[in-house]
């Protein structure tokens, strides 16, 4: 497989993981919670399943993320070693034009841009389509 094909690939299957972490998860783990109790009422023991079960969902999520950015760089040709978060780098910023790398990847930039979507999305609901819950 070409390497820009490979690239396209990481590239998708991050959109969709991204995506899943805060619709397919949820979702999935009320599906679970409520095929394991087996009633019509809301009860503790359902809570708990799907307070666990999203919990499980999402750490596999943020461990495929991880996985893909990694493959992603090994991909580019990029060290896997630790990289410094910008919000930990100096001012100054004297060794960051001299290693080369990238500041953000593309699979960075997607994660980024998913989590920029559900916010807005949330926000648009919140504002114009959810009603207040107290009477009148």
């Amino acid at each position: 497989m070409p390497q820009g094909a490979k690239r396209i690939a990481l590239a998708a299957a991050t959109a969709f993981v991204a995506v899943n972490i805060w619709t397919g998860a949820p979702l999935l783990a009320l599906w679970i919670g409520s095929q394991a109790v087996g009633q019509t009422t809301l009860s503790m023991t359902a809570v708990g399943i799907v307070v666990g079960v999203l919990i499980a969902l999402d750490l596999t999520m943020g461990a495929l993320l991880l996985r893909l950015n990694r493959s992603y760089r090994e991909l580019l040709g990029l060290s896997a070693g630790q990289r410094r978060a910008a919000w930990l780098r100096t001012l100054s910023s004297e060794g960051d034009q001299e290693s080369g790398e990238p500041g953000v990847t593309l699979i960075e930039r997607i994660v980024v841009i998913c989590v920029y979507a559900a916010m807005v999305t949330l926000a648009v609901w919140f504002v114009f389509f959810a009603r207040s819950p107290l009477p009148g």
